[in-house]
This record gives structure tokens, C-alpha cells and sequence, in this order.
């Protein structure tokens, strides 16, 4: 009976991680995703993006991301598998140049294996287990 119970058990908390992991990436999609946070540059992150933070929209469809990178629009095709991302070379992107701080912005997303979601519902792009980039939501 006890090892019943124990069976029951695992199988609910298994069958709610599977659960989780699928709304985890539906959690995706929908919303615009402005940049709090990036990892690495020298300078303080209001003084790389003073006026416009970078964007992220994911499009579930075309398996394409689109957005800003502060200065100009681009959009990349992006993989996606359980909580692994990575994205391709960006598009063809409007050419201003802002003072090269857009470059970092998608420099970093080269290196992205990986996402993940804080208890704010904020969304990590992570290398390994590491947080390089961290969005708040800005619409939906």
C-alpha cells in the first residue's frame, strides 16, 4: 500500500514538472520583452542604454524573435528545446549607428544556451546555469 502511495506521489510530481517545463516556454510568447540587465560591459546599464532599452517579441509561429537593439530593428530565427535556446545570425538590421552599445546587445545573444524565469516572472537568457540577460515584460 505504502509503495502505492509512493508511485502516486512521483507520478503527480512528474506529470507537474512535464507540465511546468511546457508552460515555462508557452510563457514566451505574447508579450514585448525590454532588457533590465546584461552581463559583462564595464559601463554602468543606464549609460550603454540611456534612451531606449533593447526588445525581444517571440514569434511562435515562424520560430523567428524580432525586436530592437536599442538603435536598430532585428530579428533572428531562434531553437528552441525544453528550457535550451539559441539563436541564429540577426536579419538584415536598419543601420544606425547609436554609439555601439547595440553591437553588445546582440554579441550576447550568440551566446545564449539557455532561459529561464525568475519568482518575478522575469525572463533570464542564460550561458550554462549563468544569467547574461534579464526582460520585464512591456506588453502583451
Amino acid at each position: 500500500m505504502k509503495t502505492s502511495i509512493l508511485l502516486f506521489f512521483f507520478a503527480i510530481v512528474l506529470a507537474d514538472s512535464c507540465s511546468n517545463s511546457k508552460s515555462s516556454a508557452e510563457a514566451l510568447y505574447g508579450p514585448t520583452w525590454e532588457l533590465d540587465y546584461i552581463t559583462g560591459p564595464r559601463i554602468a546599464f543606464e549609460g550603454l542604454f540611456p534612451d531606449k532599452k533593447p526588445q525581444i517579441t517571440f514569434d511562435k509561429e515562424s520560430s523567428k524573435v524580432s525586436g530592437t537593439d536599442s538603435c536598430n530593428g532585428y530579428s533572428a530565427e531562434y531553437v528552441l528545446e525544453g528550457s535550451s535556446i539559441s539563436f541564429g545570425e540577426p536579419g538584415p538590421t536598419t543601420m544606425m549607428f547609436c554609439g555601439g552599445s547595440e553591437r553588445q546587445f546582440l554579441e550576447m545573444m550568440k551566446k545564449i544556451d539557455g532561459f529561464s524565469f525568475d519568482e518575478d516572472g522575469k525572463l533570464n537568457l542564460l550561458m550554462g546555469e549563468v544569467p547574461m540577460m534579464r526582460f520585464k515584460k512591456i506588453g502583451s
